[in-house]
């Protein structure tokens, strides 16, 4: 009778992880993977990609038969991360875990040492997260028409802070401004923490932040979220419009996506992208991704590669539009 033994691996968090034979006979059958596989996440640990790619990541090897190691590169806004992914060998053991910086930074720099769409190859999305348009009850709007009439009548005289130039928060807000036609003035800050606080103490009258953060204080009436930043309305805030119902064409969102160095075998990205595609569809995963403040939006390469170039656009011209530069 013959015998089939599972072998164990090192889980990603910690203790050990059996993985199945079936996953040792979908290696077996491409070759791919026979050894760990190297993530880069380009940002710190704890921000809001970092959470999303970890609840995927710290599950993966069930499904690959490897051992999933990720690496946080982070500085200038992922750039840093970014570029050692792109030099990195393209076998397919060493992948991108990105998010929206991936396309803003670089048109935020007159120098960057990578292509950032001819460099990788598309997986997949994983993960969206809009952000709520958050006020102090002093300022006394209600809504975001309510901003911009207040904004027109003291041009110049209204602050919104942001975790940082450059920034997601930062750019989020600043197409808003743009597209709203008003004159507020940007307060960067060094990190999402202080913003919040600030928010709550009154320090700071508008900010854009992740719904997660906020969302009880939004109910406690500490704040208001007055609408959100994607193009549709959140299933958490149901009765939070969206900016876009006041703005046209507004819509801004943090996405998590996964990358590989161009020229990686069609083979491993097509195992990544079955297999994360499988986890994804599992109720724990999607509730844990929910509970994290972002949606699942599972994707494939193609629809991914074309997403990326059109987010590369939209935030090239909004650099260009307020005039935002880092060097």
């Amino acid at each position: 009778m013959q015998r089939i033994f599972l072998k164990a691996l090192p889980w990603t968090a910690g203790g050990w992880l059996v993985v199945s034979a079936a996953a040792f006979a979908q290696t077996a059958s491409t070759g791919y993977p026979n050894k760990p596989v190297r993530m880069i996440l380009p940002f710190a640990a704890g921000g809001a990609a970092d959470v999303v790619v970890r609840i995927v990541a710290n599950r993966l090897p069930e499904l690959l038969g490897q051992q999933v190691v990720i690496d946080n590169r982070a500085g200038a806004g992922g750039m840093i991360g970014t570029e050692l992914a792109a030099g990195a060998i393209a076998d397919g053991y060493t992948l991108l875990a990105t998010g929206t910086p991936h396309v803003i930074f670089p048109n935020l720099y007159k120098k960057v040492n990578y292509d950032t769409i001819n460099d990788f190859a598309p997986i997949m999305q994983i993960a969206s997260q809009p952000y709520g348009l958050t006020v102090h009850p002093s300022l006394g709007v209600q809504s975001v028409k309510e901003l911009i009439a207040l904004a027109q009548k003291q041009p110049g005289k209204i602050n919104y802070a942001s975790s940082g130039n450059g920034g997601a928060q930062h750019l989020f807000q600043a197409m808003f401004v743009h597209m709203a036609n008003i004159n507020m003035v940007h307060v960067p800050y060094k990190g999402s923490g202080q913003v919040r606080a600030d928010l709550l103490g009154g320090q700071i009258p508008v900010s854009c932040l992740g719904i997660s953060s906020v969302l009880n204080n939004h109910k406690a009436g500490q704040v208001r979220i007055i609408a959100v930043t994607s193009a549709k309305r959140s299933p958490e805030l149901p009765d939070v419009p969206s900016i876009s119902e006041t703005v046209p064409g507004y819509d801004a969102q943090l996405w998590v996506g996964f990358l590989a160095p161009r020229g990686t075998p069609a083979a491993a990205i097509n195992r990544i992208h079955r297999d994360v595609t499988t986890l994804l569809q599992q109720a724990e995963v999607k509730t844990t991704i929910e509970k994290a403040g972002s949606y699942v939006a599972a994707t494939n390469p193609a629809a991914f590669g074309e997403y990326v170039k059109v987010e590369f656009a939209k935030w090239g011209k909004v650099v260009r539009d307020v005039k935002a530069q880092i060097n």
